[in-house]
């Protein structure tokens, strides 16, 4: 547990964890392999360095639900869905970046973002990227102060 913070509450049906009880979620399981059927190699390879970026930066947790894949540290900070030859991944972070693979932004708050990139191969998550998944990750854990 991280220190000052209260357990996770973990959903009796599904296993999923999050920070307060009883939240809406989707409430099921699917494998990693579900996602990247029929998908060309390079995607599932983009996915696999994303999250061992993730995991550079600590602990986190994999949640492969049925239109997208989570990470999770305490919240879920990344993820994204597999097409056929690339992956849509995204970020929440606190301010906006940029990036060349930056394909849009949503803005939840006035610091609250969720950037979405497109990847088609593992090489395109440069460094600047790994420093974006570096803060994301921040977020995740409830620690990143503006």
């Amino acid at each position: 547990m991280t220190k000052g913070k209260k357990p996770l509450w973990t959903c009796p049906k599904c296993g999923h964890r999050f920070v307060t009880a009883n939240v809406w979620h989707s409430c099921s399981n699917y494998s990693l392999d579900y996602h990247f059927k029929g998908k060309a190699p390079s995607v599932r390879q983009v996915f696999d360095r994303l999250l061992a970026l993730a995991h550079e930066c600590g602990p986190v947790t994999v949640i492969p639900q049925k239109t997208r894949i989570a990470i999770q540290a305490r919240v879920r900070f990344a993820g994204g869905v597999a097409r056929k030859n690339w992956f849509d991944a995204a970020l929440w972070l606190t301010q906006r970046a940029n990036h060349p693979h930056l394909r849009r932004v949503e803005t939840f708050g006035p610091n609250s973002f969720g950037l979405h990139f497109r990847f088609k191969e593992p090489g395109d998550l440069d460094d600047a990227f790994v420093q974006l998944v570096r803060e994301a990750y921040a977020v995740g854990c409830q620690e990143h102060r503006k």
